[in-house]
């Protein structure tokens, strides 16, 4: 059991997640393009996750945490910052010559998210550790 879960719930929350994540992060896209990239994060993620997990020696409902952790942070670093990061892609691939200006409030706002979610991931591992 991992932070109070059984492996069978850390399953069922990653089967929830995944499917969010995807549609929540197709959502944030504004191209054909950018949406193809982005579905795939699950995909390389998770395999990436199972390597990492192998070779570590995580168990598989740690594995399970991380990868619904990982997800959840990037549904919650870019949904709010949706239309900011969508302007800033079309634009890009509409002039692809040109350097475009990130929105600096919604990288502000991704490094944000991402940086805290980590840390939070990072403490809620540790404490399994500890006890």
């Amino acid at each position: 059991m991992f932070l109070h879960l059984s492996t069978y719930a850390w399953a069922l929350i990653a089967a929830v997640v995944t499917p969010i994540h995807f549609s929540v992060m197709r959502w944030c896209m504004p191209t054909a393009k950018s949406k193809k990239s982005v579905s795939f994060m699950p995909l390389v993620g998770g395999l990436f996750l199972w390597a990492s997990a192998v070779v570590k020696g995580f168990t598989a409902a740690e594995t399970l945490f991380l990868y619904s952790s990982i997800l959840l942070i990037f549904v919650i670093a870019f949904a709010p910052v949706r239309n900011r990061i969508a302007a800033d892609i079309l634009e890009q691939e509409q002039n692809p010559g040109t350097k475009v200006q990130p929105n600096m409030l919604a990288l502000w706002w991704i490094a944000m998210s991402i940086g805290i979610g980590t840390l939070a991931v990072i403490s809620a591992c540790m404490s399994q550790t500890s006890s």
